[in-house]
């Protein structure tokens, strides 16, 4: 991507100020959360919190220190937090994002901090990178390894900014192996074989595993699904799955996963073929089911710049579009916001479910239509089956 989140932020930081005008949307989200006990599960059988293992995934072997898919993602599954201190290790647009939204009270949902739920653990292999994390979180222990790690926790969360996956295995099997509930960031595995290889594991050892997007955990997805219940617009006739960006052949094995995971989250798993086209820093692709409607994906559409847009989906059904983008009440931080809780709400989920949110055929599907969207850009842009590159 041309930005990456920290450069978005630090650019669009003054939109902050709006937060004062999003009550409406704050009420909304907070009529449908789900209530503190109305998680479906169990608690501890000793009645205490769940502790979670916090792992940051490197980045070509190098460490990500202020990690934004641990930093933004995880913490909320923490009850506390030393905001100077965090602010201490932050960049500006990061230090008045938790201060004014993620860490604000007024912002909580009307569930968090999660009562049940608390990070115990830090693990990055270079020890004074944990200790930031650690120090900013009281009570989080930097974890000596992840073998010590794994004895101690009851769950396993492991974040990965803008990493190829190559790694993942590694860091997330001692939990696995042990039947641990654990979230494995995307791209789960850097091949196809290589998410394969996790969900195999987690198969083996009855772990449940959770992976995937924040794209599908988005306000408007939870919207799709209501309007699907009430049946006024009809079935789902197509969808057209969009993110800003240039579009790079490196940038498409880590941020295409986003519009792939958009489709498979609305359509399911199932996915026969996909076709794509780059021209420029823009990539637009087909998606072919047998049995459902057809999808498109866009990796890098120009005109999402325009409006501060990061992405934005549009559902046809028989008797309209319904489009969403991140944002609540036109707001992108308070919506991103959103989807970032929602996922580390559906993580605590699993946790006192075992139950996975995302089935081991979509997460190998959506590995597979990378790979698929790649094989097509070598090959005119034909159709390729995703037969070819899961064989």
């Amino acid at each position: 991507m041309s930005e990456n989140r920290r450069d978005w932020m630090l650019r669009s930081a003054t939109q902050l100020a709006a937060v004062g005008v999003t009550a409406a949307g704050v009420s909304a989200a907070a009529q449908d959360a789900p209530s503190p006990n109305a998680t479906g599960g169990k608690t501890r059988p000793d009645g205490k919190s769940w502790r979670v293992g916090v792992i940051s995934a490197r980045r070509d072997g190098k460490p990500q220190k202020i990690n934004g898919h641990t930093w933004h993602f995880a913490q909320y599954l923490h009850p506390t937090i030393d905001l100077p201190t965090a602010q201490k290790h932050l960049d500006p647009g990061n230090k008045k994002y938790f201060e004014e939204i993620v860490r604000n009270p007024a912002c909580d949902f009307g569930i968090l901090p999660f009562p049940d739920t608390r990070i115990t653990h830090y693990y990055e292999a270079n020890p004074e990178i944990s200790r930031l994390f650690a120090d900013s979180f009281p009570g989080v222990q930097v974890a000596t390894s992840l073998e010590q790690m794994v004895d101690e926790v009851d769950a396993i969360w492991l974040g990965d900014a803008s990493g190829t996956g190559d790694d993942h295995f590694d860091l997330v099997a001692p939990g696995l192996e042990r039947g641990l509930p654990t979230f494995c960031d995307k791209p789960i595995g850097k091949t196809v074989a290589g998410t394969r290889s996790i969900l195999e594991l987690a198969k083996k050892h009855d772990a449940p595993l959770m992976s995937g997007s924040i794209f599908s955990y988005e306000w408007g997805v939870e919207e799709v699904r209501r309007l699907l219940a009430k049946g006024e617009l009809g079935e789902i006739q197509h969808v057209v799955a969009s993110m800003m960006g240039g579009y790079s052949p490196e940038g498409w094995f880590v941020y295409g996963q986003h519009p792939c995971w958009s489709v498979v989250t609305l359509l399911g798993a199932g996915v026969e073929a996909v076709s794509l086209h780059a021209q420029g820093s823009a990539a637009h692709g087909m998606v072919v089911y047998v049995d459902r409607p057809t999808a498109e994906i866009w990796y890098g559409r120009p005109d999402l710049r325009v409006g501060n847009k990061y992405n934005e989906t549009s559902v046809h059904f028989q008797k309209g579009v319904y489009r969403y983008s991140p944002a609540i009440e036109g707001n992108f931080w308070f919506g991103h916001h959103y989807e970032m809780f929602n996922m580390a709400r559906a993580f605590r989920k699993m946790i006192s479910t075992r139950v996975e949110p995302t089935s081991h055929e979509e997460i190998l599907d959506v590995t597979a239509m990378i790979y698929a969207g790649a094989k097509s850009l070598t090959e005119s842009s034909r159709l390729v089956q995703l037969a070819e590159v899961l064989a």
